[in-house]
């Protein structure tokens, strides 16, 4: 199980998509969340660009937390598909993102 909320997760994806993986709005959010939704995010994305399968997310989360060097919002800022690899992820693991950015859309 993730140690990061779908509503956290599905703000991320509206903030990469809305301003892209490098802007601010994005970068501070994600420097803003604790170390282990920071790995948690880092070991979804991972799943969702198929490096690890749903199946091995406690071993994509020992590897994101054993190979944690550069603050987390740089190496994802580098990513520019971050926002499908977090949805697919998501997807993989069960969670309904269209479901969780419903809700999201009903707070703005």
């Amino acid at each position: 199980m993730l140690e990061i909320s779908t509503g956290k997760l599905v703000r991320i994806i509206a903030l990469a998509r809305e301003y892209g993986p490098e802007n601010a709005h994005l970068r501070d959010y994600i420097s803003g969340l604790n170390v282990d939704e920071q790995v948690n995010l880092v070991a979804l994305v991972w799943i969702g660009r198929d490096s690890f399968s749903a199946d091995e997310l406690e071993d994509a989360l020992d590897t994101a937390r054993r190979e944690r060097s550069a603050p987390t919002e740089d190496y994802l800022g580098g990513m520019p598909d971050l926002a499908n690899f977090i949805e697919d992820g998501m997807e993989a693991l069960g969670m309904n993102v269209a479901h969780e950015e419903d809700h999201l859309r009903e707070r703005d």
